[in-house]
């Protein structure tokens, strides 16, 4: 192997592990046990996908280290990406969101808990229109809760709404 242009040694240690991550992927999922079925697609099927990407990947990374160095590399300014600056306030809303959320949903139930969360989220992203985006958290919420008790069969919480939705959250 010819030896790697100068300056790129970050490039090759990062190709290197991801080669090695996926070398150690693939020996784990060919160390799964294999279950017999008619459609040959077991629950190692995933694994053995992912460290396939993973290997193609790095043997990827890895020739272009050597053919001159990774192509289209990502600026550092954040300004050159075309990033914007951080917002605090953004943040602060959108934790709020996922805080009230968890305290809501064994509660106040998914609906509720999900109508909060979109709302707050809204807000971080600088909707100002309150009522708007609770009543399209609902919707949303709802439709979602709908979809998965009715269709899923999954059991999510109705909360609040138990009395509106009857027997759809037990």
């Amino acid at each position: 192997m010819p030896a790697p242009p100068a300056g790129s040694r970050a490039e090759l240690v990062l190709s290197l592990g991801v080669l090695a991550l996926g070398a150690g992927a693939a020996y784990v999922a060919f160390s799964l046990p294999e279950t017999s079925s008619y459609a040959r697609v077991g629950p190692n099927f995933m694994p053995k996908f992912v460290a396939a990407g993973l290997v193609l990947m790095g043997v990827w990374l890895l020739a272009e280290v050597f053919t001159g160095g990774w192509r289209e590399a990502v600026p550092d300014d954040p300004a050159a990406r075309g990033e914007h600056a951080f917002s605090f306030a953004a943040f602060a809303w959108v934790s709020a969101g996922l805080f009230l959320q968890m305290a809501l949903i064994h509660t106040a139930g998914f609906v509720v808990a999900a109508m909060a969360v979109f709302a707050c989220v809204a807000r971080g992203f600088g909707s100002t229109r309150i009522v708007r985006d609770l009543a399209l958290g609902l919707v949303l919420g709802l439709g979602v809760f709908l979809f998965f008790v009715r269709f899923l069969n999954v059991n999510l919480p109705a909360g609040w709404l138990l009395p509106l939705l009857g027997g759809a959250g037990l």
